[in-house]
């Protein structure tokens, strides 16, 4: 398995036999300036969303259009995407899994907001969610954006991961504190991936307390476009 970071809260996810997309943006994300997007999206089969916001959904389209893969996340989102904007979808909700090749994704729940823009405002799209990955003997929690949830207990019960991709930012989502906390409070992983930091001034830009907070873990601070080997 391979994991890269693109930035924020992109990741290219080499696992069974899928190549999995989750919230790619690489077009205006100040992280991959300067990077191969080609690369990046090469022989990809599934994009993976876990909420609207544009920091997110970013390259989705696109992808989806020039590649004629789907995109998979929260059934409001993509129906409305398929039957507007004619890409190929599976849409789902919290508490389902659905089978990408030998790969099983199960959505569960995450704490933010979900919406796109428009002339109009902010218009709904569908809940925020975070992902539970699981194939080759592992399984991977990616958080999406969330805050800590007292559901995180009953998730670490059921699914066991032993690698989490944590949003650990801040302002708008956990801290690296908070991150640390959620890791060391509900869960029992291995080795921690954390996202949404280092894009913009109001992020945070380093993982050093998530490391001091989590000694007897493997906290990769990753770099854009080098693969994690799990």
């Amino acid at each position: 398995m391979k994991i890269t970071w693109l930035g924020h809260s992109s990741f290219r996810m080499e696992i069974g036999n899928q190549i999995l997309l989750i919230d790619p943006w690489m077009t205006g994300n100040p992280m991959f300036e300067g990077h191969d997007a080609g690369a990046a999206t090469q022989d990809a089969t599934h994009i993976l969303l876990t909420h609207g916001h544009g920091d997110h959904t970013g390259d989705c389209l696109a992808i989806a259009r020039e590649k004629g893969i789907p995109i998979v996340g929260i059934y409001d989102l993509m129906s409305h995407w398929e039957a507007s904007e004619g890409v190929e979808t599976v849409g789902f909700n919290k508490g389902g899994t659905v089978q990408l090749g030998d790969v099983a994704v199960t959505m569960v729940n995450a704490v933010h907001s979900s919406s796109v823009g428009s002339d109009a405002g902010p218009v709904y799209a569908g809940s925020e969610a975070g992902y539970m990955i699981s194939a080759e003997g592992h399984t991977i929690y990616v958080t999406g954006d969330t805050d800590i949830m007292a559901d995180m207990e009953w998730m670490a019960d059921i699914h066991a991961p032993d690698i989490g991709i944590l949003c650990a930012g801040g302002h708008f989502t956990m801290d690296m504190k908070r991150a640390a906390y959620t890791a060391k409070r509900y869960f029992n992983f291995k080795t921690v991936i954390p996202c949404h930091y280092r894009t913009f001034p109001l992020l945070e830009q380093s993982a050093q307390v998530l490391v001091d907070g989590l000694p007897d873990v493997d906290v990769i601070e990753p770099q854009v476009m080098q693969p994690i080997a799990l």
